[in-house]
């Protein structure tokens, strides 16, 4: 079953349920999802990794917007995201442990040549493609500092 129909479900059974938070979270997911399907050229079914993008495009909108309103001492604004990043982060994978992380990174090191800190972007670039869906890009780009400068 595919994102979108996970999701259309889960409106459902949301709307039944009468979750407004999850009922929110959940049609702004499938409205991203709409968007991206309707762009010049795209396909007909989104990939598993394009699902994915979209989902983690969400929570980090989520949480730099909770980050704000916590700084802004918005306790029921941030409640909110933080409700909506719970909600999203149900259909993402489990993200991966930090040695898991750095055994693949040092792996995509190895076989891009990368051996200083300007070697960076060779890295990141392999680094993103090779774990879209599976890690957060900041946790990605910290370990690559963290590597490449030891």
């Amino acid at each position: 079953m595919s994102l979108k129909s996970t999701i259309d479900a889960d409106i459902k059974a949301a709307m039944m349920a009468k979750d407004k938070v999850k009922l929110l979270a959940l049609r702004d997911i499938k409205k991203a999802i709409l968007i991206e399907e309707s762009k010049p050229g795209a396909p007909d079914e989104l990939s598993e990794t394009d699902e994915m993008k979209i989902l983690q495009k969400a929570v980090k909108q989520r949480r730099d917007s909770a980050e704000i309103f916590k700084q802004q001492s918005r306790a029921d604004l941030l409640s909110k995201e933080e409700a909506e990043i719970a909600v999203i982060e149900a259909y993402l994978p489990e993200a991966m442990s930090e040695e898991e992380l750095q055994k693949i990174i040092t792996e995509i090191i190895q076989q891009v040549g990368a051996k200083e800190p300007s070697d960076m972007g060779k890295v990141m670039g392999a680094a993103t493609k090779k774990l879209a869906g599976k890690a957060d890009g900041r946790a990605i780009s910290t370990m690559v500092k963290k590597l490449l400068a030891s």
